[in-house]
């Protein structure tokens, strides 16, 4: 009976196209019939949809028994199969140096290959090429995600990464996002490499008077409740949000032990203070990317041969080259007998499901860049998700944190996170239901970048 229907309304809207007069025909550029829409915010799914594409734009939608009259120049009978927002990668990494410019530009064919359709780029030293590839992506000049990006990240005085702005007093964070601001970044992004506490404060503050999005790290010793107070906008990884809930913090930060406190950390979590933080960060929205999957990857890396990564041949060999710092890291710490890596990454899993029912908005990022090792662009979003739901979300929730949140870190839920009209045309097409099994995203058939059908 449904592939009856299904070829009904296919002849319905073929005959539609073809007899009616110019007059009453509304010109548009594509047209998916029969598909079942997923709505991810309200968690349902919306049967026998059509959906109308003019442009970048998502031009209407409905039931196919209401479809109007469209002269449309291509369309596109799916057959049931399952359509939804594109995917966001909320945190990945473009750098390495002018050496490895084109090995990171031609990472970006893989993004949409895992129905990633947008990136939120977390700072690197390739600035300018970033920029010219954003460009070229909305111009439809070259294949890959929409960009958006921080620009150069802002450090102390010996940053941990080059490219990043240093910062040793109040004229130095002026002087930087009078920078940033100039050239149009998208949001701030603050890293711990020898920032210390004050500046790191008053880079929330600049940043605040500014309306500028302020995420990042945050220096072991600062207190993350005071930059939350003083207008933070996210959080970066697990370790600031792990520190704040245990009761040995102060303690540990009079001590200056740095990274080295993670293990008493996560040996003191406290439940009650956990639940009292949640419900400040989601009462004040502040955005926290736990980073799950590569977590997972580091901790096993010392063990783990990725010779045969399907996605290994895809790296140039270049970035294959950044990626055996981690891996002797790794090893080192395997000998040393530290278990502060996995320690972490078992506590996070923890936490996800506490924070995501108290309210806290979680970006789901992977990490991916060179650098981090065995970290592949659009296969890793994937692996955060299956990640996210491990930690105990329902594959819903999970792609909340990648279509839903990831907007909304931007202000930008009316431009994207739902098939509705007047959205991005960011489109990825499924065999089987997401919302059944987080795992059904490797059905993905199809994938449109504002409203273009690309190759897979």
């Amino acid at each position: 009976m449904k592939l009856i229907s299904t070829i009904f309304y296919s002849i319905i809207i073929v005959l539609t196209l073809s007899f009616c007069t110019t007059k009453e025909k509304t010109s548009i550029d594509l047209v998916l019939l029969n598909t079942t829409i997923v709505d991810v915010q309200n968690i349902q799914l919306l049967e026998n949809q059509f959906i109308a594409i003019k442009g970048d734009t998502i031009f209407s939608t409905g039931s196919m028994e209401e479809i109007p009259a469209y002269d449309s120049k291509e369309s596109m009978d799916l057959q049931g199969r399952f359509a939804m927002p594109g995917l966001w990668d909320n945190h990945v990494h473009f750098r390495g140096g002018t050496d490895l410019i084109a090995e990171n530009q031609d990472l970006l064919g893989l993004f949409p290959k895992f129905g990633v359709t947008t990136v939120r780029d977390a700072g690197g030293d390739m600035t300018p090429a970033a920029m010219g590839w954003a460009k070229k992506i909305n111009q439809k000049e070259l294949l890959g995600p929409q960009i958006f990006t921080s620009g150069p990240k802002l450090d102390g005085p010996k940053p941990a990464w080059e490219g990043s702005i240093k910062i040793v007093n109040l004229n130095d964070i002026e002087m930087a996002l009078d920078s940033l601001e100039s050239i149009n970044v998208d949001y701030v992004k603050i890293y711990d490499g020898s920032l210390s506490a004050e500046n790191f404060y008053s880079i929330i503050k600049a940043t605040e008077k500014r309306s500028m999005k302020v995420t990042g790290h945050m220096p072991m010793s600062a207190d993350f409740q005071k930059a939350v107070s003083l207008g933070m906008d996210g959080s970066e990884h697990m370790y600031y949000i792990m520190k704040a809930c245990s009761p040995k913090a102060d303690s540990l930060t009079e001590l200056g032990l740095g990274y080295g406190m993670m293990e008493t950390i996560t040996e003191t979590y406290d439940k009650q203070m956990a639940n009292e933080l949640f419900a400040e960060l989601a009462e004040k929205k502040v955005f926290i990317t736990p980073t799950l999957y590569i977590g997972k990857v580091l901790s096993n890396i010392a063990d783990e041969d990725h010779s045969t990564d399907t996605l290994l041949s895809e790296i140039g060999v270049g970035i294959q080259k950044t990626y055996e710092g981690r891996v002797e890291s790794a090893k080192r710490a395997k000998s040393s007998g530290s278990q502060m890596r996995e320690k972490v990454s078992n506590l996070a899993k923890e936490m996800i499901r506490p924070m995501f029912e108290a309210g806290v908005p979680i970006l789901a990022g992977s990490d991916c860049g060179p650098f981090n090792s065995f970290v592949y662009p659009g296969e890793a979003l994937w692996g955060e998700l299956f990640s996210l739901v491990e930690a105990g979300l329902t594959p819903a929730e999970a792609l909340k944190t990648s279509m839903i949140y990831g907007p909304a870190f931007f202000g930008l839920e009316n431009q994207y996170g739902s098939l509705e009209k007047g959205k991005v045309a960011n489109i990825i097409i499924l065999k089987e239901n997401p919302l059944e099994d987080i795992q059904h995203l490797r059905s993905l058939g199809k994938v449109f970048l504002k409203g273009v059908n690309i190759e897979l």
